[in-house]
């Protein structure tokens, strides 16, 4: 079988869904692997390495796609109202296994069916343990939160660490991190390795120890209602009116005094919660920063703007799009093993034949459509 992998067409897309030592494993396990031409390049990956890895390399789109029997993609194929239409590249009766933000995207969905595809989107790999090296949103999420503190670090202005001279001392950087999943916890981790003071919050009572366990200081609002919100699937759930008024009360209280504040909240398929609205934002200090990963579904500071920094009653608000991409040499091999660790089950080792198990839960619980419908619950209304 072909495994095709296409340039990423959308703005600000550095990644790729392949590396070297993917590409040889592919081979191995008896695939073909073609790349498009330079579609490594904002990854810091040439074709000759590929080529050595035994991939081939194909010099247009086009001959990318054509017969392929499974493509790998970072994100989701553009549309022609999009001004580059990837989905009538799809070959009728292939797999495709990306990014597709299908909850939030469903008249891709539909199309993808229409055109024959068997669309796997990846961001709904079930939290199960054994998923965890397939997991898209947590290898990204990962390289997000370290890099939202390197970028808060180059906007603040000042160090990080404490820093006793003879002409005086340098305080701590004061960083706040709301939300304690893999970004958030990462995003702890590099900020107190560069030796600031971290606090942190979370809905959900099972982040507090692993906060603190980075060296964090949890920050702890309501332990009743916390014990409610966290899904069976890991997930944050959107908290009560009363809870968030609750949460802004008591974390405003250590907002003023920080320095740089990173927000990671996400709910699922939903815009993202107003964690720092334009009130708490007046009463930061000046010269303060907030990092907004969540600016891409609506931002947990309604003053962020995608794709851009901007300062707002003295605070910097920065809202980089795709902070992944901004580490895109790290991000695409982590994203092409978790490609490669979710298909490597379904292939007999002895015939070296791919056959999608649709009765196991990483395979049914990603697959959004087959033999041309819509198959996925949360995109009929079922348990969405």
């Amino acid at each position: 079988m072909k495994i095709a992998i296409p340039k990423e067409r959308r703005s600000g897309e550095d990644r790729v869904a392949i590396s070297p030592e993917v590409a040889k494993k592919l081979v191995g396990l008896g695939f073909q692997v073609v790349v498009e031409k330079g579609a490594g390049s904002g990854a810091a990956l040439t074709d000759a390495a590929l080529t050595d890895a035994g991939a081939t390399i194909a010099a247009t789109a086009e001959e990318t796609y054509a017969d392929a029997g499974m493509v790998w993609k970072i994100q989701r194929p553009m549309t022609a109202e999009e001004g580059a239409d990837e989905v009538s590249l799809l070959p009728k009766g292939s797999l495709l296994l990306c990014h597709l933000s299908a909850m939030t995207n469903k008249p891709l969905v539909e199309a993808l069916a229409t055109q024959g595809v068997t669309a796997f989107a990846m961001e709904l790999m079930p939290r199960i343990s054994r998923a965890q090296s397939m997991d898209i949103l947590s290898s990204q999420s990962n390289l997000a939160g370290y890099r939202a503190v390197i970028d808060g670090a180059y906007e603040f202005g000042r160090a990080f660490p404490m820093m006793m001279t003879a002409a005086g001392t340098v305080p701590p950087a004061r960083i706040l991190v709301f939300g304690a999943g893999v970004a958030g916890l990462q995003a702890i981790a590099t900020a107190k390795r560069m030796g600031a003071v971290v606090m942190a919050t979370d809905v959900r009572p099972a982040t507090k120890e692993q906060v603190e366990s980075l060296g964090g200081k949890f920050i702890s609002v309501d332990d009743e209602a916390m014990k409610t919100a966290e899904t069976s699937g890991g997930y944050a759930k959107e908290m009560g009116e009363e809870f968030r008024k609750k949460q802004a009360e008591a974390v405003l209280k250590e907002l003023v005094r920080t320095d740089i504040a990173i927000t990671t909240a996400l709910i699922p398929g939903k815009p993202a919660p107003v964690l720092i609205d334009e009130d708490m934002v007046k009463q930061m200090k000046p010269g303060s920063i907030i990092v907004d990963l969540a600016v891409e579904a609506g931002g947990n500071c309604p003053l962020a703007k995608l794709g851009k920094i901007v300062t707002k009653h003295g605070v910097k608000i920065v809202g980089h799009a795709n902070m992944p991409s901004r580490v895109a040499a790290d991000a695409s091999p982590l994203f092409a093993k978790n490609l490669l660790n979710f298909i490597t089950p379904q292939v007999d080792k002895e015939t070296k034949a791919l056959s999608m198990n649709y009765e196991d839960q990483t395979v049914s619980g990603t697959c959004v459509c087959k033999d041309g419908v819509v198959v996925h619950p949360g995109l009929l209304g079922e348990g969405a």
